[in-house]
């Protein structure tokens, strides 16, 4: 094979050790879906078509022709898809203990918050409110996450947060 991959909007071919691009969303970059791009243009082209929200261009360099060999061969031993060479492990689950590295951002609408307390009070909300709010729902962040992790799941689904409830 003289290519390594083909780029998956415009079609040209991805040489070995050639610098490519892959979509920062999980989805896009799944076993199936697989997508790879020769270019931020064409991994833009790709943008509007999925309704990302939030999603930016990942460099990476393909693998040596070796490389990629000794991979589909680990794949066939083991009867698992190859592990990009360059990957790094994107996914955490937090332990019980706090990481000091987590960022500590507000994590609620101030303005709707306050609207909320307004609408159904009448009464006033004070700033500090929302680091509490916002701590409050980190731990139930990290539980939901526990429940996902333990049933074997890399989601976070609205059921993980029901028994917290």
């Amino acid at each position: 094979m003289a290519q390594w991959k083909i780029c998956s909007t415009c079609k040209r071919p991805l040489d070995y050790e050639q610098k490519y691009w892959v979509c920062s969303v999980s989805t896009c970059n799944r076993k199936r879906t697989g997508l790879y791009f020769c270019s931020v243009p064409c991994w833009d082209a790709h943008v509007p078509e999925a309704r990302h929200r939030d999603a930016w261009a990942e460099e990476r360099k393909a693998p040596t022709a070796a490389e990629w060999q000794k991979l589909r061969e680990a794949e066939e031993r083991e009867g698992d898809a190859p592990a990009e060479l360059d990957e790094v492990p994107r996914r955490r689950i937090v332990s019980s203990g706090e990481g000091d590295d987590l960022p500590k951002e507000v994590l609620v609408v101030v303005s709707k918050v306050k609207a909320y307390v307004r609408a159904r009070s009448g009464m006033n909300t004070s700033d500090s409110v929302t680091g509490v709010l916002s701590e409050h729902l980190r731990k139930l962040c990290n539980e939901a996450i526990r429940n996902a992790a333990r049933d074997g799941r890399k989601t976070v689904l609205d059921r993980d947060f029901e028994p917290l409830v």
